[in-house]
């Protein structure tokens, strides 16, 4: 039963924030260190359990901007390199962030996400921003293209009412202003589900290797394995939503099945336990149809979410909460800028996530899997192509002219492969 409003009034504030994950906590963190009155509303307590572990060497800017790298580095598990695995070849590349087109970031982390974003939103809180956990917002009022209000209920069923000079969409894969909207898109381009858990006593890299991401083909799509730091390992199955659909047993059953498919990643858990209850989640691939209003904006997953197998879902998300606090500064100082900066916060998150989809559209195809199996650095393709696997995507590098060379390559091959010139490699 929820109650109504606990007070009459909206309470006000410049910047309200819905979601507390790392891009609501990284923008509120920001925006308040500007001096903005910021509230963040989560509607989970933290810490609380979260896919997607593995970071990217491009976020750790982020982090030190924020001043959090410090405890990242105490909770984190170092990681170097990005491995591919494929059956269909019988052996594996790894490549090394080192090796990038500017080499000066050589590693990321492997982390928690319970521990990372609880560590992202402490901070925010620190940072002068007021972090209010246990509250869901569940309805708006829109006039014309203008956000007037939210409203939000807590735990207790007790509901208030927020007005904001501007506000951020930063619920994650609850996309809640995408379906108040009505915007939200499955992705025409891509399709892919999901089944995953937490291991204990999987097998690891050792020394410096130990905290490498592992990519591992298979017939129905690819297995990640990420190491964590408490001796645990996420292990998740990227599938067709279709092979998900099909299955006759109980969901762990299922997974541990799967998991026979694919010798490497078989061998890798042989003696290791399940540490968590197995997930599976439904086709998840969408996109919103919009990305701005007059004063809101959706940021990370709120906008768009495509593939997990480039890690690239927490550093896209800390982009945006970059992006998206020097947007709303500038329209919060000039509000007749706001038009001009709204478009230019669009075309930066639409270059990070076009140029991250090309190769997540095409990750389980044979051209792909040929390519990175035998890389070859003719005008630094596989510097630019480990410069993608870092993030490195939003600096000035050489990185297009040399991803242009790696794309004409693979049209190429492609090409030879479906008009039979080239055998595919196959088991």
């Amino acid at each position: 039963m929820i109650s109504p409003s606990r007070n009459p009034q909206p309470r006000t504030c410049d910047v309200l924030i819905m979601g507390g994950g790392p891009a609501g906590a990284a923008a509120g963190a920001l925006l308040a260190q500007q001096g903005w009155n910021t509230v963040i509303l989560e509607k989970d307590h933290h810490p609380r359990f979260h896919i997607g572990e593995s970071l990217l060497p491009l976020s750790i800017p982020y982090l030190d901007q924020l001043g959090v790298r410090e405890e990242i580095e105490r909770i984190g598990l170092r990681k170097y390199a990005a491995e591919f695995h494929s059956i269909y070849h019988g052996k594996s590349t790894t490549f090394e962030f080192g090796d990038s087109l500017k080499r000066d970031y050589p590693f990321a982390y492997e982390v928690k996400r319970a521990e990372f974003d609880h560590a992202l939103l402490k901070n925010a809180a620190r940072k002068g921003a007021a972090v209010l956990e246990g509250w869901r917002v569940d309805s708006a009022e829109l006039q014309g293209n203008t956000l007037s209000m939210i409203s939000a209920v807590n735990d207790a069923g007790e509901r208030d009412t927020w007005q904001a000079r501007f506000y951020i969409d930063a619920t994650g894969r609850d996309t809640f202003m995408a379906d108040f909207l009505g915007v939200k898109k499955r992705n025409p381009h891509h399709r892919s589900a999901a089944v995953y858990a937490h291991f204990k006593g999987a097998k690891r890299g050792s020394g410096r290797d130990e905290g490498n991401i592992c990519i591992y083909w298979f017939d129905h799509g690819w297995f990640w394995l990420i190491p964590l730091k408490d001796g645990s390992m996420s292990v998740g199955a990227v599938c067709k939503p279709e092979y998900l659909k099909n299955r006759e047993v109980p969901v762990e059953q299922f997974f541990l099945d799967t998991i026979a498919m694919c010798p490497g990643v078989a061998e890798r858990l042989q003696q290791a336990t399940l540490a968590s209850e197995v997930t599976a989640t439904g086709n998840y691939s969408y996109q919103s149809q919009r990305m701005t209003g007059d004063n809101f904006l959706l940021a990370g997953d709120a906008y768009a979410f495509i593939d997990p197998v480039f890690s690239s879902g927490v550093h896209l998300a800390l982009n945006s909460a970059f992006l998206a606090t020097d947007t709303i500064s500038a329209i919060l100082r000039k509000p007749k800028t706001a038009a001009r900066h709204l478009k230019k916060f669009e075309r930066e998150i639409h270059k990070g996530l076009g140029t991250f989809s090309w190769f997540i559209y095409r990750i389980t195809t044979p051209a792909i899997r040929d390519l990175f199996m035998n890389p070859q650095n003719v005008l630094r393709v596989r510097e630019a192509v480990t410069s993608v696997l870092a993030g490195d995507i939003f600096r000035k590098t050489p990185l297009m002219f040399s991803l242009s060379v790696f794309r004409l390559i693979y049209h190429i091959k492609s090409a030879l492969i479906r008009w039979g010139w080239v055998p595919p490699v196959t088991r």
